[in-house]
């Protein structure tokens, strides 16, 4: 246990630090959320080049981990919507915003810095594959279903091609390509390009745990505390479960990548989900889930990880 506390502390003491800076005011909030857009506009862009452009396609995609992650977060996020919708008698968009809590996680700014600590190259692998499943299948999906109660003049079909438009321009998803062609192409990237993309990747896992700490500043939890309970607790409990159990029972690939598809599961949900929320006019109920899902994060990690280092299912950690 001592081991995997090695591994999650500096992590979380990451994420304090930028609690402590933004709420004694050292560091501005809004300086932090122009940090958060460095990290998703370039970081985190870089860390998906350096990733796919210094590997061989079929060491990219794994089919496996796709079914997996996206079978197991699509049935997570069916049965959140359902149990709110039909169950709680909530609304399509607060129905679609539980879902979208329980089902999305915050792979590049918390998967991500505590697979690599655990898992090295192979965790920017994992984030390449689940940032396909989260911006390709999930996001979609979840702004067709919110936006098509909000906007009920356009079809859903009208919805998803702008939703599919929009990606277009996510920095990640470009990136995602540019790598892909690269792979390729076979391309080597001249060495002061590839040193830059390099410094900007290696930037991505610290800034974006004191951006996290950060944005938790001013966040409070009150009211709505069913909702909010069974949002951290799906997100937290029942992703991971239900994506242990897929990837236990499908055919063995690389024990890493099975480590990695758990743990990146294991994350709270997106930094972005209040946002969401906003969209949707719920951001109460979904920056209170982030502060809470993110706290008690640090309990469910490094327990996911001594629970598989202990019974060494996908075989010992590294």
């Amino acid at each position: 246990m001592l081991d995997i506390l090695a591994i999650t502390t500096p992590i979380f003491l990451i994420i304090a630090i930028g609690y402590f800076a933004v709420y004694r005011n050292i560091v501005p909030q809004t300086i932090v959320r122009g940090m958060g857009a460095f990290v998703l506009n370039f970081a985190l862009p870089c860390l998906l080049i350096r990733a796919l452009a210094q590997r061989d396609l079929t060491e990219i995609i794994d089919p496996v981990f796709l079914l997996a992650y996206g079978g197991g977060s699509l049935l997570v996020f069916a049965l959140g919507f359902s149990c709110a919708l039909l169950i709680a008698k909530k609304s399509q968009p607060n129905a679609t915003l539980q879902g979208l809590g329980m089902s999305m996680s915050n792979s590049g700014f918390v998967g991500y810095p505590v697979a690599s600590q655990l898992l090295g190259p192979a965790a920017e692998i994992a984030l390449a594959l689940c940032v396909i499943i989260e911006n390709l299948i999930m996001m979609p999906m979840v702004l067709v279903l919110g936006d098509s109660a909000k906007n009920e003049d356009q079809s859903r079909w009208q919805v998803l091609s702008k939703a599919l438009g929009n990606l277009g321009k996510n920095p990640i998803i470009i990136a995602i390509m540019i790598g892909l062609v690269i792979s390729l192409s076979g391309i080597t990237l001249p060495r002061p390009i590839f040193k830059a993309v390099d410094m900007l990747a290696s930037a991505s896992g610290p800034v974006a745990l004191f951006v996290i700490g950060g944005g938790l500043v001013g966040l409070k939890l009150k009211g709505l505390r069913a909702d909010m309970a069974r949002i951290v607790s799906a997100k937290l409990i029942l992703h991971p479960l239900a994506i242990f159990a897929l990837i236990y029972f499908m055919p063995d690939i690389d024990p890493m990548l099975q480590i990695a598809c758990v743990s990146f599961a294991c994350s709270p949900m997106l930094s972005i989900y209040p946002i969401f929320g906003q969209r949707y006019g719920h951001e109460g109920l979904c920056a209170a889930s982030l502060m809470m899902a993110t706290s008690m994060s640090f309990l469910t990690i490094s327990t996911a990880l001594w629970l598989l280092d202990t019974t060494q299912v996908f075989g010992p950690l590294p």
